[in-house]
């Protein structure tokens, strides 16, 4: 099979540039923030999340982009042909524009909606009598301790300033002009305080205040006898992209740890100022940070708008919060007691988090208590903070199973929680793994081996979320339970490879990355296309959370040419263009972003009469299809492949959260039609799965 396209596809305005793509999608996220649909607390927490996005962009892909530009690599991305120069370039000038949409959104739409729901954020300048007494009293009692003026001189050199801390400049007038014009100070804004600070109001309004506001007002306390000159805050970014040597490391558990505590402090990738700081102050960061004025972004707001996720999640708030979703028992499992009987009957599919999790959680429970399992394998990638997983794996090992659990420690942010976990786990007395040299293990897999009667039975837990209880409330993800014995086999020959030094065998029904797993996809394209004809052609409906591959962009671009008529649903990032004449004109790409995140991948494709269906943990990245190891798998049931195509039909029938990829890059918001019923396909499978639930039956799709 062929994997290179033909060369009229090599046309970098066939794609959109990665990072670009990114910042699209955060651009979602802020629509979210300005949609009134949305309750208010609802739309703080989208804004909160594109502050929370922004960051991780900076820390990975700007740094990387600027580590390229510093070392003199010029190696041109493969589909739009930018250089790192122009791709950090853009990247910068976009973020720059999105930082002042996000300011805007703050400040001129969503504080008036705060105020007219009886909450204020309030500066020094607004403060009554009472509520500056109440201040100065909170401020000696819990903030003064805690402080640290930090001159910077000869003697005291400028420091090395934590990745993300939030800190005060301070600009003091020299002792002597001529020889220094100003002194240089700052204060750390501590992160164990709360950001924001209730005020004594009346009326009952709630009324708030930052508490670098509160430290800037008491900077005459910290630095006695000095004249303050200026004061602004600031905050500094850094590069968070670990450098493994992991062929020389002889401890990848300690590697790591070496390599977390160099994050805290390298290199600045960006600096976020109040807007009007003193210039001098200005200068002496980027002197200090060594950043180009580029990367000096000037804020009218709050800098780190992360601290709307604490203020958001207050009690007493339900009313300006979404409406809960109780998450469902699936139906496969009323009744049932024993999961592993109920895993023998038939497949069972579980979609979170309109489905419940707790079935996984007491699949690994049941197998840590039951006398008759003898093993359980498992990966574990990203794990909530308080894991009931975790917890019965323990409790296996400590009853005296088998427990082997591959836990990746470059989970990228989870490093040390993922290392907090191993250890407990080794100490509990699992055999714990952390994968091959060189490949993040990404697949979500539990193996159980259970005894009955005169065999081995494997009972198999497949998805494509994290094994996390948190996460899967917020998260939409697909998962799968079978006691297939051929399935079984597969995983158990994917764990031996993972543990041990087996190669991997021809499997019966998985494909895994980064052994072959791409020219699997292609294979599934290139068999629609062979079986696709003007008078019945074939159909591609695939969901992801990222398309980014190259060779997967051409092998859709040659189906599309084909007649095949293709649907993608992608949450993030795509550099696929569609509707070029000629070239991706059948192709179709879909956006959702609403109050759950999209991170289910599944692929349909259908040639004829055939139709297969495909659940995966990788996206058509690069990095998934070739760096990590990732598993697709198949659904084989036929009431579960329509209940799969149904879930994609319905996403595709959206009218209130579905956007749509232009030709030219941009996203349109698809609204209803005079006369179409708005639908909002995540409230649509929700009330869809409670009226399953309650008919006990599955509808017919």
């Amino acid at each position: 099979m062929i994997l290179t396209a033909p060369q009229e596809f090599e046309n970098p305005a066939y794609y959109i540039n990665r990072e670009l793509s990114w910042l699209s999608f955060n651009e979602r996220v802020l629509e979210e923030a300005l949609d009134s649909s949305n309750p208010l607390f609802e739309r703080l927490r989208f804004l909160a999340i594109t502050s929370s996005n922004l960051d991780e962009f900076f820390m990975v892909r700007i740094a990387g982009l600027k580590e390229q530009i510093k070392t003199g690599s010029n190696v041109p991305d493969n589909k739009t042909k930018m250089s790192a120069m122009e791709q950090w370039d853009a990247a910068l000038r976009r973020s720059r524009d999105f930082m002042r949409n996000q300011m805007h959104a703050w400040r001129e739409v969503l504080v008036p909606l705060l105020e007219e729901a009886g909450i204020s954020f309030i500066g020094a300048k607004q403060l009554n009598r009472e509520q500056k007494a109440y201040i100065s009293d909170l401020f000696d009692r819990m903030i003064y301790p805690v402080l640290t003026p930090m001159a910077v001189d000869a003697s005291r050199p400028f420091p090395m300033l934590l990745n993300r801390s939030l800190n005060l400049a301070v600009l003091i007038e020299s002792e002597d002009p001529e020889k220094e014009p100003y002194l240089f100070a700052f204060v750390q804004v501590p992160s164990v305080l709360p950001r924001f600070i209730e005020l004594p109001a009346e009326g009952g309004k709630l009324t708030y205040i930052l508490l670098e506001e509160v430290i800037r007002m008491h900077l005459q306390d910290l630095f006695r006898g000095k004249h303050i000159l200026s004061a602004s805050p600031f905050r500094i970014t850094r590069n968070a992209d670990l450098t493994l040597n992991e062929d020389a490391a002889e401890d990848l558990l300690e590697e790591i740890e070496k390599e977390l505590k160099k994050r805290k402090t390298a290199d600045a990738v960006r600096i976020e100022v109040e807007r009007d700081m003193h210039p001098y102050l200005r200068e002496v960061l980027e002197e200090w940070e060594e950043v180009s004025p580029q990367e000096v972004f000037e804020l009218e707001g709050p800098l780190d708008l992360t601290f709307l996720f604490r203020f958001v999640n207050q009690d007493g708030f339900e009313a300006f919060r979404f409406v809960d979703y109780p998450p469902i028992l699936p139906m496969d499992l009323r009744g049932e007691q024993d999961i592993f009987e109920a895993i023998r009957k038939r497949d069972i599919l579980l979609y979170h988090p309109y489905e419940s999790f707790e079935p996984v959680v007491h699949f690994v429970r049941q197998a840590a208590q039951d006398p008759q399992v003898l093993a359980i394998k498992q990966t574990l990638y990203r794990v909530g903070g308080d894991s009931p997983i975790v917890a019965a794996l323990a409790e296996a090992a400590e009853n005296g199973k088998q427990v082997t659990v591959l836990v990746e420690l470059r989970a990228r942010f989870d490093e040390e929680k993922n290392i907090v976990w191993a250890k407990k786990l080794e100490k509990a007395g699992c055999h714990v793994i952390y994968g091959l040299v060189g490949l993040k293990t990404h697949a979500k897999m539990i193996l159980v081996v259970r005894r009955e009667k005169d065999r081995l039975r494997r009972y198999v837990h497949l998805g494509t979320g994290n094994y996390n209880e948190n996460t899967a409330r917020l998260y939409t993800d697909f998962g799968l339970f079978t006691a297939n014995e051929l399935i079984g086999e597969d995983v158990s020959s994917i764990f031996n490879q993972l543990s041990g030094y087996s190669s991997l065998p021809e499997l019966h029904h998985l494909r895994v990355a980064p052994w072959g797993l791409e020219e699997a996809f292609v294979e599934q394209i290139e068999e629609v296309i062979a079986h696709s004809t003007p008078e019945q052609p074939g159909r591609i409906l695939a969901k992801m959370n990222a398309l980014t591959d190259k060779e997967m962009i051409q092998a859709l671009y040659r189906a599309s040419c084909a007649g095949v008529q293709i649907d993608l649903i992608i949450r993030g990032i795509c550099c696929l263009r569609p509707g070029i004449p000629g070239v991706s004109e059948n192709i179709r790409v879909h956006s959702i972003v609403g109050r759950f995140l999209e991170h289910g991948r599944a692929y349909c494709f259908r040639a004829g009469r055939r139709e297969k269906v495909w659940i995966s943990s990788a996206d058509w990245m690069t990095r998934n299809l070739e760096r990590r190891v990732e598993t697709l798998f198949p659904v084989l049931n036929p009431r579960l492949k329509r209940r799969v195509i149904g879930i994609l039909e319905t996403q595709l029938a959206d009218n209130v959260k579905r956007r749509q990829l232009l030709s030219d890059g941009t996203y349109v918001r698809i609204t209803p039609g005079e006369e179409e019923e708005p639908l909002n396909s995540q409230e649509r499978l929700y009330e869809t799965a409670l009226a399953t639930h309650r008919r006990n039956i599955y509808p017919r799709i």
